[in-house]
């Protein structure tokens, strides 16, 4: 009989309680501020996109469901169709682009479309047409960010027809800011403004007054609650992350903990070089262990004598490249020992390591470190 393959040491552990008492905490506190201005509260969306930031699309996806979600974000069609061959059943949006080529798994399994271009609207027209169908969607309007989205100042000359169709039906209509995490750019101010002039001259064309709205992601609902609107959308928060460098009165747990184990401890002898092009040499006598987590697990390679890693609860710096595979980190002074646990993020003893800090020390955002979480690193959920 064959032995069961060990997993690999490197390991992203998950907790969905987390998950869930992030998106309860921040639906506790919409609720709380409405009972205070006697307004309804907004929804949650909750953003799975790109593999749920990295934690998981659909163990994320029903951890939110089951947690009071009003409906799920995704990038794509693919995405979304995922979603619901695992079984998920809440409503879930569609953020990005539309090819015309895969515009079947919209109606198949049930997904909710963005109208963003001219293109894309009579696409999903014509494919609701030919199925006899009336496709609920959602209306995403550019007012700066200049990606995807009708733009604000032109809506009389490309939605009448949008909003005259017998076949597409607008849920909501949405924006997004560029700069909700910069409290000196007046660019959120002007988009604010823009999207209520827009909404004005979109019931003006004949939308339904009564259709929702929503703006607010993660950095733009800590901001300013005057963009909650009907709906929120946050995806950072959810993962109890908060995109720096806004401050934070929500109580949020980080739901993502990355570890790996010592494998090979060896000395160096002063004149030692460590790792690829020798960028680190020794000029005293230094101890160092052999992780087995590298780039090819998402860890960018800037870390290596810039960032930290936990070992019995000390932070122990990673010193000469971050390779493939592996790392070195410096536990001189440490007894460390093959198989130790090391923390890349999360806690250990008293001290943590998080995203925001690992971002800061190579100069990059959260969400990418979360989203570049390697497939080959198995997430464990509890």
């Amino acid at each position: 009989m064959a032995r069961p393959i060990a997993p690999r040491p490197t390991v992203a552990y998950v907790d969905r309680s987390a998950l869930q008492w992030n998106l309860r905490a921040i639906a506790s506190r919409l609720a709380s501020r409405a009972a205070e201005t006697g307004r309804r509260a907004p929804g949650v969306i909750a953003v799975v996109k790109a593999n749920a930031y990295g934690h998981g699309a659909v163990p994320a996806a029903r951890a939110f469901a089951e947690a009071g979600a009003a409906m799920l974000a995704c990038a794509d069609i693919e995405e979304g169709v995922a979603l619901r061959e695992s079984g998920i059943e809440i409503p879930i949006l569609v953020f990005g682009a539309l090819g015309v080529s895969d515009l079947a798994g919209v109606f198949t399994h049930r997904l909710t479309p963005t109208l963003s271009t001219p293109s894309a609207a009579r696409a999903l027209e014509r494919a609701a047409a030919a199925r006899g169908v009336r496709l609920h969607c959602h209306l995403k309007i550019d007012t700066g960010m200049h990606r995807l989205g009708f733009r604000h100042d032109n809506l009389r000359r490309t939605l009448p027809a949008v909003i005259a169709s017998p076949h597409l039906a607008i849920d909501a209509v949405y924006t997004h800011f560029a700069t909700a995490d910069d409290p000196d750019h007046p660019l959120f101010a002007a988009q604010q403004a823009r999207f209520e002039r827009a909404w004005a001259e979109l019931v003006g064309l004949g939308l339904d007054p009564g259709t929702a709205r929503h703006a607010a992601n993660s950095a733009a609902l800590l901001r300013d609650e005057r963009v909650w609107l009907d709906f929120v959308r946050p995806g950072l928060l959810l993962y109890g992350v908060v995109p720096p460098p806004l401050a934070n009165a929500l109580d949020l747990r980080p739901a993502l903990r990355l570890v790996s184990r010592v494998v090979a401890v060896k000395g160096l002898r002063p004149g030692d070089a460590v790792g690829y092009g020798a960028r680190y040499v020794a000029r005293e006598p230094r101890t160092i262990a052999v992780v087995p987590a590298g780039y090819a697990d998402g860890l960018d390679v800037r870390l290596a004598g810039r960032g930290v890693v936990l070992l019995r609860g000390r932070r122990a710096p990673i010193v000469g490249s971050v390779c493939m595979d592996m790392m070195t980190i410096d536990v001189t002074g440490l007894p460390a020992e093959p198989g130790d646990e090391v923390v890349i993020l999360g806690s250990q003893g008293g001290d943590r390591l998080d995203a925001n800090e690992m971002a800061a020390a190579v100069g990059t955002i959260p969400y990418e470190l979360l989203c570049r979480v390697g497939t080959r690193i198995e997430r464990v959920y509890r």
